[in-house]
C-alpha cells in the first residue's frame, strides 16, 4: 500500500512533494565521472575492469559473435517472437507515419528556402538488461534508427543474472539478441552502465565511437550521459528511473488504477508512483488491492520499495490537479477518468499520455506503436519523447536568383551596417553590379 497521503496540498508544497527519489547526485556524478575518465584513457583495459567489477563478466571479448545472435531465435518459445513482430509491426507503422517532407518556400520572388532531414551516421543504443532484460526498448530504438537511415548503429546492454548454456559467464538475454537481429542490428557488446556509455561517446579499439546515444538507464548511466554531452556527444534526453502519475476520479476502476501503479512500481526500488485523486475516488479499495496484487508479483520487494517512494495526493479541485500534474511532468501519464479525450486537452508537461480506464500505460510500454523512451524527472517540461526526430538532424537550404539577391539586397545591408560587420554588407554589395 502506498502510505504518503496529502490532501488538498497548499502549492507552497508542491516542490517538496513532487520530488524524486534518488541517490545523492554529487556522488553519482562523480562515480560516473571517474569511469568516463578512465575509459577515455585506458579504452577496452578499462572496460574489461568495469564489466568484471559489475557484471560479472571476466570476459575480453564484448562483441557478441553472429553465431550467438543467430542461436537466440531457438532459445525464445513461439508465441513471444510472435508478440515481439507484431510490436515491431505497430511500432514501425506509428514512426513511419512521422516521416514527411517538407515543402520548398518562397518567402520572396527569387527566394527559396526549405529543409531536408537527414540521418545521424552513427548512433548507440544503450538497452538496459540487468535485472530486467528490456528487449523492448530494443525496438523502440532500433527501428526508428533504421527507419532514419543511421548508417552505423551499435547496441551495448550488460548481461543478464542468466548464465549461457556454453559457459560460466553472464550472458546477454536471448530475448535481446533475438529483437536486435530482427531490427537488423549487428553490432552488441556485452556492457552495461556508465562504462557502455563511455565506449560509446569515446570510442574504443573494440566500440567504436558515435555521435549520439539513445536509451534510459539507471542513475549512472543518466549522469554518464549528460557528462558526455558536455564533450559535444549529443544524447537522446536525461532518462532515468521510470515513473507514472495516475488522474483518478470517481469512474476509475481501483482494481486497473492498482495494476497501473504496480506496472510502474516493479520496474526498480527508485520507480515512483503519484497517484492524484479527485472526490469519489475509492483511495481505500485502491489500498486493498494494492496489497492483494503485489503479493502476486515476482518483483515484489522491489514494488514494495518503489511503493515507499510514491504518493497518493487528493484533491477537490480538478483545475487544482491538473496544474499539480503539469508541474510535476511526468514520464508517464494516466487519465482515468471521465471524459478523459477532453481532460487530455489541459496537459501542457508528459512523456506520454493513456487516455480512459482501457488505456494502461504497459500498451505504450511494448506494443501500442508510441514510442516508450521518455523523459523523466520533470524534463518533460522541455523534452520530448524518442521518435523519427531524434535520429535525424535538418538541414536549411536556400537559393536565390539575381531577382531574388536584389529584392533583399538592401534589407541586408542595412542589417548588416547596423551591427557594424560590414564584410556582411560587402557581400551583398559587390553583387550589386550584376543587378
Amino acid at each position: 500500500m502506498i502510505k504518503n497521503i496529502y490532501k488538498n496540498p497548499a502549492r507552497a508544497d508542491w516542490q517538496q512533494l513532487q520530488q524524486r527519489p534518488g541517490k545523492d547526485n554529487a556522488l553519482v556524478q562523480q562515480t560516473a565521472a571517474s569511469i568516463l575518465a578512465a575509459v577515455k584513457k585506458d579504452g577496452d583495459t578499462a572496460l574489461q575492469y568495469y564489466a568484471k567489477k559489475f557484471d560479472n563478466n571476466p570476459s575480453a571479448n564484448f562483441l557478441v559473435p553472429a553465431p550467438e545472435i543467430e542461436a537466440a531465435a531457438d532459445q525464445l518459445s513461439t508465441s513471444l517472437k510472435k508478440a515481439i513482430g507484431i510490436a515491431k509491426e505497430n511500432i514501425t507503422k506509428f514512426h513511419l507515419s512521422q516521416l514527411k517532407d517538407e515543402p520548398i518556400v518562397e518567402t520572396m520572388p527569387g527566394i527559396r528556402c526549405w529543409r531536408k532531414s537527414k540521418a545521424i551516421q552513427k548512433v548507440g543504443l544503450y538497452i538496459p538488461g540487468g535485472t530486467a532484460p528490456l528487449f523492448s526498448t530494443v525496438l523502440m530504438l532500433a527501428i526508428p534508427a533504421q527507419l532514419a537511415g543511421c548508417n552505423e548503429i551499435i547496441l551495448c546492454t550488460p548481461p543478464s543474472a542468466l548464465e549461457s548454456e556454453e559457459s560460466p559467464e553472464r550472458a546477454i538475454h536471448p530475448a535481446i539478441l533475438y529483437t536486435a537481429s530482427l531490427c537488423g542490428i549487428t553490432k552488441i557488446y556485452k556492457l552495461g552502465g556508465a562504462a557502455a556509455i563511455a565506449a560509446m561517446a569515446y570510442g574504443t579499439t573494440t566500440v567504436p565511437a558515435v555521435y549520439k546515444i539513445f536509451g534510459p538507464g539507471n542513475a549512472y548511466v543518466t549522469a554518464a550521459k549528460q557528462l558526455v554531452q558536455m564533450d559535444g556527444i549529443a544524447i537522446d534526453m536525461p532518462a532515468g528511473p521510470s515513473e507514472v502519475c495516475i488522474l483518478a476520479d470517481a469512474s476509475a476502476i481501483p482494481d486497473f488504477v492498482a495494476a497501473d501503479i504496480l506496472s510502474q512500481a516493479e520496474h526498480g526500488n527508485d520507480s515512483q508512483v503519484m497517484l492524484v485523486t479527485l472526490p469519489g475516488f475509492e483511495v481505500e479499495k485502491l489500498q486493498e488491492a494494492l496489497t492483494i496484487q503485489t503479493q502476486a508479483l515476482p518483483r515484489q520487494t522491489i514494488a514494495t520499495n518503489a511503493l515507499e517512494n510514491s504518493k497518493i495526493i487528493c484533491f477537490e479541485q480538478l483545475s487544482e490537479a491538473l496544474d499539480f500534474i503539469n508541474t510535476y511532468a511526468p514520464e508517464h501519464l494516466i487519465l482515468s477518468c471521465g471524459d478523459a479525450i477532453s481532460l487530455s486537452e489541459f496537459i501542457e508537461n508528459a512523456g506520454s499520455v493513456f487516455i480512459g480506464n482501457y488505456s494502461p500505460e504497459s500498451v505504450g510500454d511494448y506494443a501500442s506503436g508510441t514510442n516508450h523512451t521518455l523523459p523523466t524527472n520533470g524534463f518533460a517540461k522541455q523534452y520530448s519523447g524518442v521518435s523519427m526526430d531524434s535520429f535525424v538532424k535538418k538541414i536549411t537550404f536556400q537559393q536565390l536568383t539575381k531577382e531574388g539577391l536584389k529584392n533583399i539586397a538592401d534589407t541586408v545591408i542595412t542589417m548588416a551596417e547596423e551591427e557594424q560587420l560590414l564584410g556582411h554588407a560587402n557581400a551583398i554589395k559587390i553583387r550589386q553590379n550584376e543587378f
